[in-house]
Order: C-alpha cells, then sequence, then structure tokens
C-alpha cells in the first residue's frame, strides 16, 4: 500500500467519528465488567453492532456485513431471555434485510466510490406505501408473537414496527432509516430494563442500546450532510 492510500484509510473517519467510537466500545466494556462479566456473546454482539453503526453513519456497505453478524448474535441472546419477538425479527428479519440492503449498497456507490452508498430521496408515495408495508408486517407478527407466547406483548410488536421500518428505509437508501433505529433503540431499552429486573447481567445490555442510540442520531446527521454533499 503506498503512502496516499495509508493516508486514505488513516483519514477516513474524522476524530469526532473516532472518539464516537472509542467511547461507545469502552462504555460497552466497562459495563460489561462491571455488570455481567460472564455473557462474552454480548459483548461481543455489542461491539460488532456499534462497529457496524459508524460504518453504516459513513454510508460504507461494510456496515450492513457487519449488521448481518450482530443480527445472528442477538437473535441467541434474545432466545436465551424468551424474546421470541426479537430472536424472530432480528433473525428472520433484520438479518436477511441487512444482506439485501449490502447487496443495495453495493450496487448502488455514489460516484464509483464503493465505500459511501448514493444516499436515496424517496417521494411521498414511497413513504406511503412504507407504513402500509410496516402496518401488515406489525399485524402479521403481532398473531406470530401472541402465539409464543411473547414476554411485553405489545413493546415486542412495537418493536418489530420499527425494526421493520428501519430495515426497509436501509434498503432503499434514506436517511430516515437511522431515525426508525433510534426509536427502535429506545423501545429495546424497554424491553431489557425489564429484563434487568430479573437478571442485573442485562444491565449491559441497556447500555449497549443507548450507546446504540447516540451512534443511529449522528447516523442520522452524517447521512442528511453526506446527502448535501452529493446534491451539490
Amino acid at each position: 500500500m503506498n503512502d496516499k492510500n495509508k493516508q486514505s484509510v488513516k483519514d477516513y473517519f474524522s476524530k469526532g467519528e473516532l472518539i464516537l467510537w472509542g467511547t461507545s466500545t469502552g462504555l460497552i466494556l466497562l459495563s460489561f465488567c462491571i455488570f455481567d462479566r460472564e455473557n462474552f456473546l454480548t459483548l461481543g454482539a455489542s461491539i460488532v453492532g456499534v462497529t457496524s453503526l459508524i460504518f453504516a453513519a459513513k454510508g460504507n456497505p461494510a456496515g450492513q456485513a457487519l449488521m448481518v453478524l450482530f443480527s445472528m448474535m442477538y437473535g441467541v441472546i434474545s432466545y436465551s431471555f424468551r424474546y421470541y419477538g426479537e430472536m424472530i425479527t432480528y433473525l428472520g428479519m433484520t438479518a436477511p434485510m441487512s444482506l439485501f440492503s449490502l447487496v443495495s449498497w453495493l450496487r448502488n456507490p455514489y460516484n464509483g466510490n464503493r465505500s459511501q452508498v448514493k444516499i436515496n430521496r424517496l417521494r411521498l408515495r414511497e413513504f406511503i406505501f412504507a407504513a402500509l408495508l410496516t402496518g401488515a408486517v406489525t399485524a402479521v407478527f403481532y398473531f406470530v408473537l401472541k402465539y409464543f407466547d411473547t414476554p411485553n406483548l405489545w413493546l415486542s410488536t412495537l418493536s418489530v414496527t420499527t425494526s421493520f421500518a428501519a430495515v426497509y428505509l436501509t434498503f432503499r437508501r434514506s436517511a430516515y432509516y437511522a431515525l426508525a433505529y433510534a426509536a427502535n433503540d429506545i423501545i429495546l431499552i424497554i424491553l431489557w430494563i425489564l429484563a434487568a429486573l430479573s437478571d442485573i447481567s442485562y444491565l449491559s445490555v441497556i447500555i449497549c442500546f443507548c450507546v446504540f442510540l447516540v451512534n443511529d442520531i449522528y447516523g442520522f446527521i452524517n447521512w442528511t450532510r453526506l446527502g448535501r454533499q452529493q446534491k451539490s
């Protein structure tokens, strides 16, 4: 690798982004050491997840590849606490949709730059279609989750709603995907607070999704900035 390439790799992330990732990872490690110290799968999933978000915030397809891995790991974690809604959502929806998003992002680079996806500006009619499709998926999942006697049924169902909206908007390369994920983070924080009432080790998962929330908010801010740059 020549000096020019080394410089480009070094400068790919801004100082602020490196601080965000480093702080996020540090909080995850600290919460694991304090509240858990046993569930290394949770630790690994959290680090993979926050790393996927910083890449996604840059519009880099690597973020979607890491999200596939995170979804599989998180599905196993959800199964351990009988959060079947989360398990089904991430293994049956988020993981495959992240794979489709990976293909979509690779096929739509910005100006031939495969490390940045071309941001799509959806029209009102597609937002309406997305809302109707999300409603239909939510209705189906409600009865599936009810059949499995899923704890906190309404919250789990609402998590499906926000998750599907997020993965659809990610697939369609819309900046609003990050806001949908942020809404999902809030719901998951509540769900895992309820889980932590019976097992304090799940506090590390709560910290994880608090970190995700901050990163998703940054993702929307950065995609808005990238969208203006691409338009100009």
